[in-house]
């Protein structure tokens, strides 16, 4: 993408990162753990100049070329003590989420408890999605080929979709995307 997707500018001009930091932000979430790779410095210091008034910590993968899934252990590792009840996760590459999709996702997995929660669209699944404690061994188990995919297929009869905008599906993997994103 000729640069970290985190610093990648969404069409308001917030960066992806401080996007989806915001949208958090503004449904009610308010510790909020930032997953870097390699580019760890450039994001910390672009976090910390753009960032909403939430607890903001930040856990380096270092090795991020491992997955996804590698990605989703070290911020388990930052962000799960005792008391914590789920997690809920999105990547960086779904700038676009909207905060009531934040907040309908949060809502319905207080009221549901569920293992998994997420946003969708008809079969069209996106992100945050929410994983109750009662998945977190199993995600620190799963195949790293396989990432959390693994464990939302063992759920798959146990999980809620939320209905949700389409800022919860743009993915943004190719330059192409990222076009199409800037057009919006």
């Amino acid at each position: 993408m000729g640069s970290p997707k985190a610093l990648l500018a969404t069409p308001s001009g917030r960066t992806f990162a401080a996007a989806i930091v915001r949208a958090l932000a503004d449904a009610g979430v308010d510790d909020v753990v930032i997953v870097t790779g390699h580019d760890h410095e450039r994001v910390v210091e672009a976090m910390l100049n753009d960032a909403p008034a939430v607890a903001l910590r930040f856990a380096r993968n270092p090795q991020p070329s491992r997955g996804q899934l590698s990605s989703l252990w070290v911020g388990m590792e930052e962000a799960v003590r005792p008391d914590t009840e789920a997690l809920m996760v999105t990547l960086v590459d779904v700038p676009m989420v909207n905060p009531a999709t934040v907040a309908r996702v949060i809502d319905e997995w207080r009221k549901s408890r569920a293992p998994i929660v997420r946003p969708a669209i008809g079969d069209r699944h996106g992100h945050p999605v929410i994983f109750d404690r009662s998945v977190f061994a199993e995600l620190r188990a799963a195949p790293l080929d396989q990432g959390a995919k693994a464990v939302i297929r063992a759920h798959a009869g146990e999980i809620v979709d939320v209905p949700s905008d389409e800022g919860s599906l743009v993915d943004v993997d190719t330059p192409q995307d990222y076009e199409a994103l800037r057009r919006r």
